[in-house]
């Protein structure tokens, strides 16, 4: 979608995503090898019961979520700006997400383009949230 063809308020849901442990053990390996990520046995005896995926992993599920449903298509120029993140409940292994975006804000910057700012909001099956951030980008108009 064009820029202006996104309005405030607009909200649109991704598909959803079952989050594997392989999936964490992966990303956490290259990307955030704690403990929490990687190594089941000790996860175990932490707060979380277990291994979860790292809040990295979340936010780049989320987004590849929100990439795949194709409103930005080949319209995006270039990601500007993340804003108040916050990783809210763990994500386990076998769990599935989905995502609710909401645009929240729009800037006209030049006269063939303008920011797009959308809210990720990332819930797991149960509908419980477990991610939340906002997304500027730079998109042709």
């Amino acid at each position: 979608m064009k820029f202006d063809e996104f309005s405030i308020g607009d909200t649109f849901t991704t598909n959803d995503y079952k989050v594997t442990d392989k999936d964490i053990h992966e990303f956490a390996s290259e990307f955030d090898p704690q403990y929490i990520h990687i190594d089941k046995k000790k996860a175990e005896q932490g707060r979380f019961k277990g291994i979860i995926a790292s809040g990295i992993h979340t936010l780049s599920l989320s987004f590849k979520l929100w990439v795949e449903t194709k409103k930005y298509g080949e319209d995006i120029i270039a990601g500007t700006q993340m804003n108040n993140i916050k990783f809210i409940k763990p994500v386990f292994p076998n769990d599935s997400l989905h995502v609710v975006i909401k645009v929240i804000d729009k800037h006209s910057i030049k006269p063939d383009s303008g920011l797009l700012t959308v809210r990720l909001s990332t819930f797991n099956q149960d509908d419980d949230i477990v991610f939340k951030g906002e997304l500027t980008a730079l998109i042709a108009k």
